[in-house]
């Protein structure tokens, strides 16, 4: 899960009814524990019914997806993260799992800014000696560059007091900051007003060997801090410290190494597609982010929404819904959404105009987790509203937890993942999540078991995310959940009239940018 958080746009009022109105099911027993895998007959029927598809989306299906990005992350210095063989890995098993079910199978390549940090040091080394902590003391920005140097720190137009208020100071925003600045020395400048990779891009035109950025010094802004330079292109090392380290480091000497990797790559996102019974109808889009972070296998973050989509788009295959049902595994999600953000941007608006909603799942088996449905409706405040649609889609979940005497609480419906690109837009969107690094509350705990004050997923991009680190009560209960809502959405007559038209999508901030707030200032 990445932890970008684009801001939605609204939808016409008119597209509730594209939702509202869903097919009502049959409720089914309650949900059971961890089953084996699909019964035999599974693979050869037409799984067309709700209860034919809780009968044949198994846990077991599902972990041996995981299972099997496991073994991509083991076979390949363990993770799939974008733009590594781990990923093209998983990629490719998910293309042939998806076409053996006889799925159309298409992809979408895409180039994106990788960035790998392997290592990273920051010493005074005069007049005194000190080491500094990385990930505490300071931390390498993303899409610095590579460098191993030893020289004088230069200060470069620092505001010292800071001023009054946040981003005040300018230090090193324009090249003229730098006159007299003596090439061969570090760059010490104050964050502020520009982004960091202006600061960046004229100190190493200035001849800088490496740029340390310090924090501005007003309150809350005082801690070592991390950032991006948004793209590759910086080639010496950039760090981030703290206001007192680095009004400290003023004329010292000091020893900084980076070692990193950063390059534009190439990555994909992988489509399987169930035409509907209507030529040109609508489309429920079913999505989930196939790539991991750099330092672990991702088979909870988010090779457990990955599988459970690919086990309900397996065992739908033979189908004939009303609706297209287009499954989607998103590419370089961990780097603030680029995958279905770059699928969102080059859609026609027919194209877009025929989707009806889509479902986002990404984390849905946390070990210490919560039931988490999407705010789609904004009516537990902890969001503004998503596009109008998004209220029933909510209910659709809501409902299959509740029917089987399941608790879910609602979650920020914000931006963060995969779903963020087609709400800017004005498409109704929803699903499940368990949680990530937050941490479980007593009442949580109550409600749900687990333990309370610990994280939902400690493993959460870490290199312990494996496996191993997945609840497969919950896991089952969200695969459930999701071959419910598919199906639920796929026949349902409400989408089959068509979207109502929409002004054209917007343009989406380019992610190469850099989209955190530290990214900017």
């Amino acid at each position: 899960m990445s932890s970008a958080s684009p801001h939605p746009r609204k939808r016409p009022r008119a597209a509730v009814m594209a939702v509202a109105g869903l097919l009502v099911l049959p409720a089914l027993a309650a949900v059971s524990g961890p089953a084996s895998a699909a019964p035999a007959r599974c693979d050869t029927r037409t799984n067309n019914t709700v209860q034919m598809m809780l009968e044949c989306v198994t846990v077991g299906g599902v972990r041996a997806h995981q299972q099997a990005l496991q073994n991509a992350a083991d076979a390949n210095g363990g993770t799939r993260a974008s733009g590594t063989p781990g990923y093209a890995a998983s990629a490719a098993y998910v293309e042939s799992q998806a076409r053996a079910a006889g799925l159309k199978v298409t992809t979408q390549d895409f180039d994106f800014p990788f960035f790998q940090l392997n290592s990273e040091t920051m010493e005074q080394v005069a007049p005194l000696f000190r080491l500094f902590a990385p990930g505490t003391d300071f931390s390498t920005m993303t899409y610095s560059g590579s460098g191993n140097v030893t020289a004088f720190v230069r200060p470069v137009d620092l505001m010292l007091p800071p001023g009054p208020v946040p981003s005040s100071s300018t230090s090193g925003c324009e090249a003229a900051d730098f006159a007299g600045f003596v090439p061969g020395n570090i760059a010490l400048l104050q964050r502020g007003t520009c982004a960091f990779a202006d600061k960046a891009a004229n100190a190493q035109a200035a001849g800088a060997v490496g740029v340390i950025i310090f924090n501005e010094g007003q309150p809350g802004r005082t801690d070592a801090f991390g950032g991006t330079l948004g793209a590759p292109g910086i080639t010496i090392p950039v760090v981030g410290t703290s206001f007192d380290i680095g009004v400290s480091l003023q004329g010292a000497t000091v020893h900084l190494a980076t070692s990193t990797v950063s390059q534009i790559r190439q990555t994909r996102n992988v489509f399987a597609e169930l035409p509907g019974a209507r030529t040109n109808g609508n489309v429920v889009m079913v999505g989930a982010h196939l790539d991991s972070v750099l330092a672990g296998p991702g088979i909870n973050d988010n090779g457990s929404g990955s599988a459970a989509i690919l086990e309900v788009a397996r065992m739908f295959a033979k189908a004939k819904p009303t609706n297209t049902v287009r499954f989607a595994w998103w590419g370089a999600e961990e780097l603030n959404l680029l995958g279905s953000a770059h699928y969102v941007q080059n859609l026609t608006q027919a194209e877009a105009d025929r989707i009806a909603l889509y479902l986002n799942f990404d984390m849905v088996s946390s070990p210490n987790f919560v039931r988490f449905v999407y705010d789609g409706d904004g009516s537990a405040g902890l969001s503004d509203p998503g596009p109008a649609g998004s209220g029933p889609i909510e209910n659709v979940f809501s409902k299959f937890f509740a029917d089987r005497g399941l608790a879910t609480e609602p979650t920020a419906f914000d931006g963060r993942s995969d779903y963020g690109p087609f709400i800017e837009i004005g498409i109704p969107a929803g699903g499940l999540f368990t949680g990530a690094e937050g941490v479980k509350t007593p009442a949580q705990a109550a409600v749900y078991g687990g333990t309370a004050g610990v994280a939902y997923d400690s493993c959460y991009h870490q290199a312990c995310d494996t496996f191993a680190n997945n609840n497969l009560v919950v896991l089952d209960q969200n695969a459930d959940a999701i071959a419910y809502s598919t199906v639920t959405l796929a026949y349902s007559t409400q989408l089959v009239n068509g979207v109502p038209g929409r002004t054209p999508p917007g343009s989406l901030r380019n992610p190469a940018a850099g989209q955190h707030d530290d990214a900017v200032q």
